[in-house]
């Protein structure tokens, strides 16, 4: 017992030390704490303080977050006996999940049909912070034991924001398929990481024994173990072929939530993602198993499938989900190139998709309590009565099309410039393909992205009801991200000298 003192102290220094890279999280957890006691304290009283509360404190993790940048520079630290990594990256990716969950914590309570719930909000509130901690954990992963428990932590929480609204029975199957679905998935990743424990003798992911001892096992066996753990990952980016989860949890969760699933978790899987990556592209000797071949294979069969399955949706949430599956598609282009230049793009992408999907669940929020139904046909002649809210949808989906002077037009175009520079260094003809995918995918998005804009426009329906009374919360924020959207299309500037 004497003898482990010197390194149980050592641990614990070592642990106090690492404490200061790490306020961010410690925020959450602290603040999962308090909302969790507030809501225990005021019962069904405290969906407004817990919103308050929740609000704030993410406030203060995101000042949190910019202290950290400043204090982690372009260095990377390993925390905690390299169980996580702190890098730039990693903070920026953070920045941008917590920046998103400060608005979806504020559209909450802007959805009728969820703050309507007997439960109300309070739950709501102290699982999403939760869920966002796991984020964070997953961005900084480095250790394949840290990585499947961030995973989990995300999911747990998923399943239960899924089916919160438990009275609902669409809401419930759609909570019992993505635990189903994710269970099978976090199983088969399990299976993986055991694989590959069992080849190296070590579970963390920068350990120079992890790829060298990889590389001494059949290629097989590796290539084998490999992608059983990039089917965990795969699960929460939703590319092909694990996207099938995707329509019937988006369109049965309620909006916010299917907001939330769209935009954070995919931040977090990419940041995951690179982390996985990042020894293998590092190795010299490393050659079993090419990822820019199979993540490109997987990107343009990911960009095709989810585009061409939106035109044919008419239900607007599952025309968004199926769009989601293309842009991750797109987002993977990004990860191939391997490069700093690439990397940027990503985290620009990224960032200018969330806040444009955000704002169109929002603006599906607003017009589906007008029309009771999430059926894009019964948008036809509501542009006229509702200018503000019908314009703010169009220049949204502009931006998620890809097409000038939006952000998404400035993101698409970074994208393929990161790629279009690597391919000229090496010729590799799947970049090529990508490229031409992506454009291709792009005119296919308009197909489906017409359909909002025709009906609100430019059909005419007989029902000559007088305008329903609509958040103007929604409408506000609505108006707000449009105008960011154009902002940053035309000086892009302002958001990439951040990432």
């Amino acid at each position: 017992m004497h003898d482990l003192l010197p390194y149980i102290q050592g641990q614990l220094t070592q642990i106090l030390g690492d404490m200061q890279y790490f306020g961010p999280e410690i925020c959450l957890s602290l603040l999962f704490v308090v909302v969790l006691i507030t809501d225990l304290l005021f019962g069904r009283n405290s969906e407004k303080l817990c919103r308050i509360v929740a609000c704030g404190g993410i406030i203060l993790v995101i000042s949190k977050d910019i202290i950290q940048l400043q204090l982690i520079g372009e260095h990377n630290i390993f925390l905690f006996s390299d169980m996580l990594l702190q890098n730039h990256i990693s903070l920026i990716f953070r920045l941008i999940i917590d920046s998103s969950a400060l608005l979806l914590l504020l559209y909450f309570a802007w959805d009728e049909p969820l703050k309507s719930h007997t439960k109300k909000l309070s739950d709501l509130y102290s699982i999403s912070i939760a869920a966002i901690l796991g984020l964070h954990l997953m961005t900084m992963a480095a250790n394949l034991l840290s990585v499947y428990l961030a995973i989990e932590m995300v999911s747990i929480a998923s399943y239960l924001l899924v089916a919160y609204r438990s009275e609902n029975a669409f809401s419930t199957e759609a909570g019992l398929k993505y635990v189903l679905f994710g269970a099978s998935a976090s199983a088969i990743m399990l299976y993986g990481i055991s694989l590959l424990y069992g080849f190296t003798g070590t579970l963390s992911l920068f350990d120079p024994n992890f790829v060298a001892g990889l590389i001494q096992v059949n290629a097989a066996g590796t290539t084998f173990a490999l992608i059983l753990v990039l089917v965990g990952i795969g699960f929460k980016l939703s590319f092909v072929p694990l996207h099938f989860w995707v329509p019937d949890v988006y369109e049965g969760a309620p909006t916010p939530i299917t907001a939330f699933l769209s935009t954070v978790p995919k931040i977090a899987a990419f940041g995951l993602l690179l982390n996985f990556l990042t020894p293998f592209l590092i190795s010299q000797q490393w050659k079993a198993f090419d990822f820019g071949l199979y993540l490109s294979v997987i990107g343009i069969i990911t960009m095709i499938a989810g585009n061409f399955a939106a035109v044919m949706q008419n239900n607007v949430k599952r025309m968004l989900a199926y769009s989601s599956i293309g842009h991750t598609g797109f987002a993977l282009m990004a990860i191939v190139t391997f490069t700093s230049q690439g990397i940027t793009a990503l985290a620009y992408y990224l960032a200018v998709y969330v806040i444009a999907n955000i704002g169109a669940l929002m603006l599906v929020t607003y017009f589906t309590k007008i029309t009771g139904s999430e059926d894009v046909n019964t948008y036809k002649g509501l542009g006229l009565k509702y200018p503000a809210a019908s314009v703010c949808f169009i220049i949204i989906l502009i931006s998620l099309t890809g097409l000038p002077v939006t952000a998404g037009f400035t993101g698409k175009l970074l994208v393929f410039s990161a790629v279009y520079s690597v391919y000229q260094a090496n010729h590799n003809i799947w970049l090529l393909l990508l490229t031409i995918t992506g454009a291709l995918t792009t005119v296919v998005s308009l197909f489906y992205y017409i359909k909002i804009p025709l009906n609100l426009f430019l059909k005419r329906t007989d029902n000559a009801a007088e305008p329903i009374a609509q958040s103007a919360y929604i409408l506000i924020f609505a108006v707000i991200i449009s105008i960011v959207l154009v902002l940053l299309g035309i000086f892009p500037n302002w958001l990439i000298k951040f990432l």
